[in-house]
């Protein structure tokens, strides 16, 4: 039989457990039970569902919809959420300051008169599971901030903070919420303004904004964000009427404009805009309130997910003044600098230059994919996507030759590139923008992005910046050795010095005698191993004079002298530099002054003067 008593042992241990996990366990501790007791009221709030205010013969209903708390009596609207989280909080803190028991209040009838409990005028109930019973509130007790409360089912009476009590004395619009919309910035992706100029419509594409209408442009992203942001953070000035009678006094019945704002999942619509059977909600602008002296910069408007007649501020009225022209995107184009993988450079009769992007830098893939001075096409890439438009010039490009459009003198295309094919993309390189610049006129080019139907004009010192000639667009740097890696140099001004570099890493004049000026030397190979060029100045003409070199410096990085490397030196440049070129790279290049004053140093040093004789002074 010990089996069966092994088995009961279990059941009973069972038992206990479970009371200690289900029962125990939900039981408040030492501390947080004292605190329970001191309390007025213990409830949850995440179970409150409804607060009824009964003040007189005035009811005040609230509930939660969809998390969400809605006034439903005596007129129903958005409810303020934080006046009800902030009432439900003081609830939550409540604390009693002494109990009279039911029983000393029985013995004396006319107790619950005194403290106004018999009859109380103001009354509060929560709604929802495990929620207390209706309180009642009293006079107020002779301790200042000190009041008379009671639950309705009970003659016990409590001296409490008179807080609660002016968290609920209050009139129906003080918990109407004074934020005109629950939406959100983010949430807008669609805009329509109607206006007695016309419509305009507004539509988020990415993280973007377009003009649909009246033109299809781009937009100014930060622009649309505040229109948009002046309605979803308008704060309500004064409750009117419902939106259900006349609207005439309201100048609503014909407003002077709206804005209606549509959400991605549709379920900030509470109305249908009936002029495109779509759901959105609609701000309608009318006449400037007149009630009173403090309504004199409020004007009103009718907002369809509310049905009420409201006033806003008469700042509101500036969204009606918007126009196409000051919501239009200033920036010359729109990069996805993400995609970007391809550049081109097109100038008819100079040659096309393609850059291509490899990891973070750039190189020429029309020069056989030679480094590219990346530092500069990464400016060039910012410069076209700052650049802003200085005048809107036609908004349909008919007439393109008028603009030198029809045969741009310059076409830069932004592409991106992938190297197989995919379901999303074929493989090779897809152009996703373009600029081509047409004729100038004073200080300004005339411009035209891709197969937009418009025509711009922008500033004309642009072009600067984008060199047609690819040898512009080399690396800046010209060599790049080590000085130890220098074998042999020779310098030739109007006289030849070479040296070469002994076994023991000691120099030797190949030509030229005297001692060596070894901190000249030094200077002359860490600053030609290492030489940059200011910038590209592009093909080599005469005028760059390098057929009488002002200097040239010849120099080896091999043991052997075979692997030969030569520096030339032409005439200055206009802003003060040298023209300069190397035998393995095409094209003429800016030479600074302190690199040439280097180059030039003298290599022969002073001769040490020889020992004076010792011998005794003459007298």
């Amino acid at each position: 039989m010990k089996w069966k008593t092994t088995l009961v042992l279990f059941v009973i241990a069972a038992g206990v457990f479970a009371y200690l996990f289900f029962v125990e366990r939900n039981r408040p501790g030492t501390e947080e039970a004292t605190r329970q007791a001191q309390n007025v009221v213990n409830f949850s709030r995440d179970k409150v569902n409804g607060i009824v205010i009964q003040n007189g013969d005035d009811q005040i209903d609230i509930r939660r919809r969809d998390d969400k708390w809605r006034l439903e009596i005596p007129i129903k609207d958005q409810a303020d959420g934080s006046v009800v989280k902030s009432l439900l909080l003081d609830l939550e803190n409540w604390q009693k300051d002494a109990a009279i028991s039911a029983k000393e209040m029985e013995a004396d009838k006319n107790k619950l008169a005194d403290y106004g409990l018999a009859n109380p005028k103001l009354r509060l109930k929560l709604i929802g599971p495990d929620t207390p019973p209706e309180i009642f509130f009293g006079k107020d007790a002779a301790l200042e901030g000190k009041m008379y409360v009671r639950f309705g089912n009970s003659k016990e009476t409590f001296l409490a903070n008179q807080s609660v009590k002016k968290a609920i004395d209050k009139k129906p619009e003080d918990f109407r919420d004074r934020k005109l919309t629950d939406l959100i910035m983010a949430q807008v992706v669609r805009v329509v303004l109607k206006t007695s100029a016309g419509e305009m419509e507004l539509q988020k594409k990415g993280d973007h904004w377009d003009i649909l209408k009246p033109l299809h442009t781009r937009a100014d992203d930060q622009k649309v964000s505040d229109l948009i942001a002046q309605v979803t953070t308008a704060r309500i000035q004064q409750f009117v009427a419902d939106d259900r009678g006349d609207l005439h006094p309201y100048g609503l019945a014909e407003p002077h404009g709206s804005l209606t704002l549509f959400a991605q999942d549709d379920k900030s619509a509470g109305r249908t805009d009936s002029s495109r059977g779509e759901q959105g909600q609609i701000l309608q602008i009318g006449g400037p309130a007149t009630a009173g002296e403090k309504e004199k910069d409020q004007v009103y408007v009718r907002f369809s997910p509310r049905g009420f007649v409201y006033t806003l501020p008469k700042k509101i009225e500036e969204i009606l003044n918007s126009r196409p022209n000051d919501l239009r995107d200033r920036h010359l184009v729109r990069i996805d600098t993400k995609i970007l993988d391809r550049l081109t450079i097109d100038a008819p009769g100079k040659g096309k230059t393609v850059f291509a992007r490899k990891d973070e830098n750039w190189t020429i893939a029309s020069r056989n994919n030679a480094p590219a001075n990346s530092g500069e096409v990464r400016r060039l890439i910012d410069r076209l996507q700052n650049e802003r438009v200085t005048k809107f010039v036609e908004d349909v490009a008919s007439n393109l030759p008028k603009y030198g459009l029809d045969k741009p003198q310059l076409t830069v295309t932004f592409s991106s590139f992938a190297s197989e094919n995919t379901a999303e993309t074929k493989a090779g390189e897809q152009p996703f923008a373009s600029v081509a610049f047409g004729k100038v006129e004073g200080e300004n080019v005339y411009a035209r992005v891709g197969d937009e139907p418009f025509v711009v004009a922008v500033h004309r010192n642009l072009l600067d910046q984008i060199f047609t000639d690819p040898l512009q667009w080399q690396e800046l740097s010209i060599f790049n050795f080590k000085p130890e890696q220098i074998h042999r140099v020779t310098v030739t001004t109007d006289k030849e010095s070479a040296l070469v570099r002994a076994e023991n890493n000691h120099w030797n004049w190949a030509k030229g005698s005297g001692p060596i000026n070894q901190t000249n030397l030094q200077s002359l190979l860490n600053s030609l191993a290492t030489l940059h060029a200011v910038r590209w100045i592009g093909s080599t003409t005469p005028a760059h004079a390098f057929d009488k070199p002002r200097l040239v410096v010849t120099f080896t990085t091999s043991p052997d002298d075979k692997t030969t490397h030569t520096l030339t030196i032409g005439a200055p440049t206009l802003d003060g530099m040298s023209f300069a070129k190397v035998d393995e790279r095409e094209g003429t290049f800016a030479l600074n002054n302190p690199d040439l004053n280097v180059l030039k140093l003298p290599l022969v040093g002073q001769e040490s003067p020889s020992p004076s004789p010792t011998g005794s002074a003459s007298r």
